[in-house]
């Protein structure tokens, strides 16, 4: 798969940049295909008419409607971790909560900016389409990643009040060890479920707030709620 998210490398050739170019258009396109029509109804001849090629043309770029799907997906991904960690990049490092927070509203702008693409990437299943680990799991698990470096900094730094004690059932606990042991951190079982609440929770709230769950008049300003679920969240995992 060609990587339309970064810049064009000045080394290729003249066509093989035309492609990059046409790649990028292509997953432009479907963006705003995915917006006004939803992903169940995405149309790769439907893109390919957009971007003025004849139907057959396409496919010399995208095989399928699937492959037009996991391009999105990628993209999504990918923006929305380019705008956690350009918000990131504002915290100092040793500020465990600002980090969060900023992880937290980061998430959410996005998500309200781009509703149709973090629905494909959040929302319900699309019928017929299953996205391929091997090219979704990395860019699909940055955002988590980014909360998990937070939780092992504080620990490691003595910033979380949270006992040691293995968490019940057992299998449970060795489930969490298998975690850690891919992960690579040292934070305990009970730091290790917390943090996987508060994943849960973050992306709940926005997608609460993102397909309209709350209402539209419960609220006068919906970021005062999620202000506050992002300080549950921060005492949920015990950070000081």
């Amino acid at each position: 798969m060609v990587d339309t998210s970064a810049g064009t490398p000045a080394n290729l050739s003249p066509r093989a940049k035309a492609r990059v170019r046409t790649m990028r258009d292509i997953v432009r396109i479907g963006r705003e295909h995915l917006a006004t029509e939803g992903a169940a109804a995405l149309s790769l001849r439907a893109v390919a008419r957009d971007l003025g090629l004849v139907s057959s043309a396409v496919y010399r770029y995208v095989a399928s409607r699937d492959e037009l799907l996991t391009l999105l997906v990628v993209d999504g991904y990918d923006e929305l971790g380019d705008a956690v960690d350009a918000a990131l990049e504002q915290v100092d490092r040793d500020d465990h909560v600002g980090r969060v927070v900023a992880i937290g509203r980061a998430t959410r702008a996005w998500a309200l900016a781009e509703p149709a693409t973090y629905a494909l990437l959040f929302g319900s299943p699309v019928p017929g389409y299953e996205a391929p680990a091997e090219q979704t799991t990395g860019p699909g698990t940055r955002v988590v990643t980014r909360l998990v470096e937070v939780w092992e900094d504080a620990w490691q730094a003595g910033a979380i009040s949270l006992d040691e004690a293995p968490v019940a059932p057992r299998r449970l606990s060795r489930d969490l060890a298998r975690i850690r042991k891919e992960v690579g951190i040292t934070a305990p079982d009970r730091l290790v479920a917390r943090g996987l609440f508060g994943w849960a929770a973050l992306f709940g709230c926005v997608s609460f707030e993102v397909f309209g769950q709350y209402g539209a008049d419960t609220f006068s300003d919906p970021r005062d709620l999620f202000e506050h679920h992002l300080a549950a969240l921060v005492e949920a995992v015990g950070l000081e």
